[in-house]
């Protein structure tokens, strides 16, 4: 089957397009999916470079909407060949996925091909931040870095949703304008501005409620000083490197609530995932949400993707076909 190999961390040249791999034998409780659609997600880049450590060699990807052709022994929550399904599962970079059952969920008619595997990992992702990470109120003020990006735009339409007032930032006119559509009600320019100054500005110098940060290294320390006294700072990804170690000392200037989540810990259980896609899929079909996806690429300009990705150069969600 056609896959991409890594055997080894560095940057994208260690990406290894292939034709022969082995298709996966489900085991108990897996599901073997034929994969119609692969999300790229930042998190595959950390695995690839070494910044999470990961067994090698392996094959790359979290998540993907396909069908299921066949199943392995014991209890694979109803799933039976022909289902239509999307899954966040290790190995998703290819054309067949061996994945665990409890990971696979069936896609509701509604939906959209290609919208499921756009959507899953970054629409959970901003889904349980705003739900669990910090609860967002109606009226609050929020701070959402690279709110142009995937799980950016997810979080302004959510926050919108909510009634919350979000203040994204971008680096480009494209960019800005994309987050306003999709809910942002101000953006900051960070190429140009001082983002603590602007959002001091815009909330008439209190700060906000809280602050989504998947931006990392580059954007923490305006974070910290954009925060509001008693507000959350939550990172939740490395955009532009990992965050230093922090004083934990420096909380208490503000009584800041300091959090660094994965999307993983808040859909463990099996009820859990259920239970946010469930809610995923009906603001989905309910509230019309805009699941923007940047560009497919066929498995193959992986290299492309990645470089694509880790330049800046997306809005959306990139989607692989294998």
């Amino acid at each position: 089957m056609k896959g991409v190999l890594i055997e080894k961390t560095g940057g994208t040249e260690v990406l290894q397009y292939k034709t022969d791999l082995p298709v996966p034998t489900p085991k108990e409780g897996e599901v073997l999916v034929e994969n119609d659609y692969i999300g790229i997600n930042y998190i595959d880049t950390y695995f690839r470079t070494g910044l999470y450590p990961s067994p090698k060699p392996e094959i790359l990807g979290r998540e993907a909407e396909g069908h299921v052709v066949a199943t392995g022994s014991g209890n694979v929550y109803s799933l039976a060949p022909g289902d239509r399904v999307v899954f966040m599962a290790t190995s998703a970079y290819a054309e067949y996925t061996a994945c665990p059952a409890d990971k696979a969920i069936k896609i509701p008619s509604s939906i959209p091909e290609k919208h499921a595997a756009a959507a899953i990992l970054q629409g959970l992702t901003a889904l349980t931040l705003v739900s669990e990470a910090h609860k967002v109120e109606k009226g609050d003020w929020v701070l959402v870095h690279a709110a142009a990006g995937g799980v950016g735009l997810w979080l302004c339409q959510i926050l919108r949703a909510i009634g919350a007032r979000t203040i994204g930032t971008a680096s480009t006119a494209e960019k800005i304008q994309l987050a306003k559509d999709n809910g942002a009600e101000y953006m900051i320019d960070y190429s140009k501005d001082s983002v603590p100054e602007k959002v001091k500005e815009i909330t008439d110098g209190e700060g906000v409620r809280v602050v989504f940060d998947g931006v990392g290294k580059s954007t923490f320390d305006g974070s910290m000083e954009a925060v509001a006294r008693k507000g959350s700072m939550i990172s939740f990804g490395n955009a532009s490197g990992a965050v230093p170690p922090v004083t934990i000392a420096r909380l208490s200037a503000k009584n800041v609530k300091l959090l660094r989540p994965t999307l993983f810990n808040y859909i463990y259980t099996r009820d859990e995932l259920e239970q946010y896609a469930d809610e995923l899929f009906g603001m989905m079909s309910k509230d019309k949400m805009n699941v923007r996806i940047h560009e497919v690429y066929p498995l193959q300009d992986v290299v492309r993707a990645h470089n694509d990705l880790e330049g800046r150069r997306t809005t959306g969600k990139l989607l692989l076909k294998p």
